[in-house]
Formats: structure tokens, C-alpha cells, sequence
């Protein structure tokens, strides 16, 4: 489902700034919405190597949580195609939370970051997928769509896609790691919604049973 009423409200919260950023997708959002990365459903999104041969570390990517809940971990995968093709890396990642502030929906918007040991990816396009995301109590979790908006890396915005819908706008993220060249990511002024309260699992898209 899709927000309606929205007004504005100012808040900082953005991913942090890192000096090994392989590749950034701009700065949490936070206001419009967030796509289900949990109970069957996995979210899809290019990102792109330009420095030359680079070390993954890890990811931050933006997260809608219901109030209470952390998120311990979730499947990270990065392959050629859409949650498939050639596979360069598929595991269970631990997550750890930073920065989180209430949005006008209900949720706390979080960045979460987790480590990647070992992956080392030529200059190309591939495809970072989150899905199978873990909450103590099984509540959904979301990831933050942000269009890209404020992105500063070669290859961006990214193509997004999600199981269900198909083509989405793109998530809020950062690849860590190093390269030949590392992108800076800019901290930034991000916007959280507000307005009429609809009923939480109805502002993340993936409708329930």
C-alpha cells in the first residue's frame, strides 16, 4: 500500500560516512516507504564497481523496524542477476543498529551494518539482495526506499527490484570495503513523513494474508 497524507518533518539520520565506501545509494529517507526483506519476500538492488578490483567488508542499508524490535540478522547475497545468476557471496550477516529515530508511521528507521570477509569483485554491475531478515519476535522488516536521491557514486541510483511487485525504486544503502578509488559518503539532512497514522503493516508495500 502506498502513504497518503504526508506532511514533513526534519530529522538527521543518515548512513554514516565511511572512508572505505565502495559504493553508496544516498542517505536514508525515511518518509516514503519500505519493502519486506522477511517471511518469503527479498529485495533486490544493483550497485556498481568502478575503482578497480575491490575488498568487500560490508554494508549499511537502511531498515523500518516496529518499536521494540532489533534486527540480529539477515541473508546478504550478491550475484549476477536478480537474487540469482552467478553467486559471489550468500550468507547470514549479523546486523548491528545505529542512529535510529522514530518516523510518524510508527517504526524506528535504523542503519544497520554488517560485515563481508573475503569477497573481492572486478569493476562490473551486480545485484545486493536482502531477504530471510531476523527479528526476535518474526515481525516484518523493511527496507528503506530512497530513489537513489542524493547518491554520489558511479552506476547510480540503482535498479531496484522486489519479489512480489517487480521493479521498485532503489533502497538506501552503502557497500563498504576498499578499492583503487573509494567514494566518500556525504553525510546528509534526511526527511522523515509524517502525517495520518494508517495502520503500520500497511506502509510497508508487501500487503499481508
Amino acid at each position: 500500500m502506498r502513504v497518503a497524507g504526508l506532511a514533513i518533518l526534519f530529522l538527521t539520520l543518515a548512513l554514516p560516512a565511511r572512508s572505505g565506501t565502495i559504493y553508496e545509494n544516498g542517505p536514508i529517507n525515511g518518509e516514503v516507504d519500505a519493502w519486506v526483506i522477511n517471511n518469503g519476500n527479498f529485495v533486490s538492488d544493483t550497485f556498481t564497481v568502478s575503482g578497480g578490483s575491490s575488498t568487500v567488508t560490508g554494508l549499511s542499508f537502511g531498515a523500518w523496524l516496529y518499536p521494540g524490535d532489533t534486527l540480529t540478522s539477515a541473508e546478504v547475497s550478491i550475484t549476477s542477476g536478480i537474487d540469482g545468476g552467478t553467486v559471489y557471496f550468500d550468507e547470514t550477516v549479523a546486523f548491528s543498529a545505529s542512529g535510529c529515530a522514530p518516523n510518524q508511521y510508527g517504526f524506528n528507521v535504523c542503519t544497520e551494518t554488517g560485515s563481508v570477509n573475503g569477497l573481492t569483485l572486478p569493476n562490473g554491475t551486480y545485484w545486493l539482495n536482502l531477504q530471510n531478515a531476523s527479528v526476535p519476535d518474526g515481525d516484518l522488516v523493511g527496507w528503506d526506499e530512497n530513489a537513489g536521491i542524493g547518491c554520489h557514486s558511479p552506476g547510480c541510483p540503482s535498479q531496484g527490484w522486489d519479489s512480489n511487485e517487480g521493479p521498485i525504486p532503489s533502497e538506501s544503502f552503502s557497500i563498504l570495503g576498499s578499492a583503487s578509488s573509494t567514494i566518500p559518503e556525504p553525510g546528509s539532512i534526511v526527511l522523515f513523513g509524517s502525517g495520518i497514522l494508517v495502520g503500520m503493516a500497511g506502509i510497508l508495500r508487501r500487503k499481508l494474508p
